[in-house]
């Protein structure tokens, strides 16, 4: 067994308080809290903590629920696997006893799982997937455990599965592909091989569980490693609209970086960069890297020479829509993200068609909801800067900056003849005052009056 003590202040130091204090409760019931998950990857990259697990050998389920009782909110969210959540001096803590896991079925839940305290460590973390996840730490006596070397494995970058076991949770290619995004990793040969054997299981997996990972993906630092990780694992097979890309060639002049994919991986890095810059929320980065990847879906269809040699892709903005349906039907993602993903595809290049005047102008931020023009310009510049060798750049920025002006750059031009207002002036509700107020609001959109005194 490979037990590391380390010195105090590199993950003991990192630790809220509070938690020292709950392990210390822990082992005052009788039990041995480790830290292990997300937050021991945190420390050792140098990262900020968010989420704390702890897995408690010695104690039963029931002893160590009595015992966290008294600390504070304590819902059990699997009394059979032996998990609880903990309200804690402000965290939720997960709380796991070590288990036991026994492939009985197909599929990501075909498991029987038991709860067992009295599991060696060295037996607990076989049930983990990649080795990364599989090293533990006691706070209390600074005792590192790292039985199949995930502290290097995290320093080299490198996804590596702990145990041919790997092989009975079919969602675990998924998992390396949003590890990989996160942590800036490549899978290790074998582990891809291992993947490439369970693809035959991927449409077992229940769709809120994809989602799960394609959401971590799409907040990650380095999307384009999460996606090489999904075509070395063979699983971006299960996504055809994704592996057309590949070797869908482009007109060099205007993308010299290369194919459709290799185009696809640099833009979500960009757009994963601009997001982290100005401090997005979790939601529109999510919105914004999915268009991101989705942008050229549709150019695979699309695509030809024409006489000169030239490669072309008319329409592939248009195109796209029911591609991007499709895709989002095959990782479970909320109804809610088709709508605005599709509206910033399908203007993608408006830029490059229209000249920034005030009606145009009007006319797209209009278009465009629910997202913004603002939104639609980070868009644009991803898609400009993931050129290389061509610099960075913004070419829609003249269309933000007079958006800016006409204050119309996060949210559509204000309708300025209502429903209220055709009331006011005697008007009755009718299915010809709906189509009065559409003929207003198109009017006003190309400029035809300029203030809600006029309109009237």
């Amino acid at each position: 067994m490979l037990f590391i003590v380390l010195p105090m202040n590199i993950l003991y130091d990192a630790l809220p308080a509070s938690v020292l204090k709950l392990c210390h409760h822990i082992k005052h019931c009788g039990g041995h809290a480790w830290l292990v998950g997300g937050a021991l990857r945190d420390v050792l990259l140098g990262r900020a903590i968010h989420d704390i697990d702890l897995e408690v050998f010695g104690l039963d389920f029931t002893t160590l629920h009595d015992a966290l009782l008294p600390l504070g909110r304590c819902d059990c969210v699997g009394r059979q696997f032996g998990v609880m959540k903990l309200q804690y001096h402000g965290r939720c803590i997960d709380i796991a006893l070590p288990r036991r896991e026994v492939k009985i079925a197909s599929g990501h839940r075909g498991f029987s799982v038991e709860a067992d305290p009295q599991l060696a460590p060295e037996q607990a973390v076989l049930r983990r997937d990649f080795t990364i996840n599989a090293m533990m730490y006691d706070p209390l006596n600074a005792v590192f455990l790292d039985l199949h070397h995930g502290r290097d494995d995290l320093n080299q970058g490198c996804l590596r599965h702990v145990s041919d076991a790997f092989v009975e949770d079919p969602l675990r290619p998924l998992r390396a592909m949003q590890f990989a995004a996160r942590y800036r990793m490549h899978l290790h040969p074998s582990t891809a091989t291992l993947c490439r054997s369970m693809l035959h299981e991927a449409n077992a997996l229940p769709r809120e569980r994809l989602w799960q990972e394609w959401r971590k993906w799409s907040l990650a630092d380095a999307p384009s490693y999460g996606l090489q990780a999904l075509h070395d694992s063979g699983w971006l097979a299960h996504y055809p609209q994704l592996q057309a890309m590949q070797g869908c060639a482009q007109e060099p002049r205007w993308h010299p970086e290369g194919d459709v994919w290799t185009h696809t991986s640099l833009v979500v890095d960009q757009m994963a960069a601009i997001a982290q810059q100005r401090g997005l929320p979790e939601e529109e980065q999510s919105i914004l890297c999915f268009a991101a990847l989705l942008h050229d879906i549709a150019k695979p269809l699309t695509s030809f020479a024409d006489p000169q040699g030239h490669i072309r892709s008319p329409g592939h903005a248009q195109a796209a829509e029911p591609l991007i349906a499709q895709f989002f039907s095959s990782i479970g993602a909320p109804s809610r993200l088709l709508r605005p993903v599709w509206h910033l595809v399908n203007d993608h290049l408006t830029h490059l068609h229209a000249q920034p005047t005030a009606r145009a102008i009007r006319r797209l931020s209009a278009r465009l909801s629910p997202v913004s023009l603002q939104q639609w310009e980070m868009l644009v510049q991803a898609d400009a800067s993931g050129r290389t060798p061509h610099p960075p750049s913004r070419p829609a920025l003249p269309w933000l900056e007079q958006a800016q002006a006409m204050n119309i750059a996060d949210t559509r031009p204000t309708p300025w003849v209502t429903g209220a207002m055709l009331i006011a002036l005697g008007m009755k509700p009718s299915p010809a005052m709906g189509q009065l107020i559409h003929q207003a609001y198109e009017a006003q959109l190309d400029g035809g009056f300029d203030s809600p005194e006029a309109a009237q």
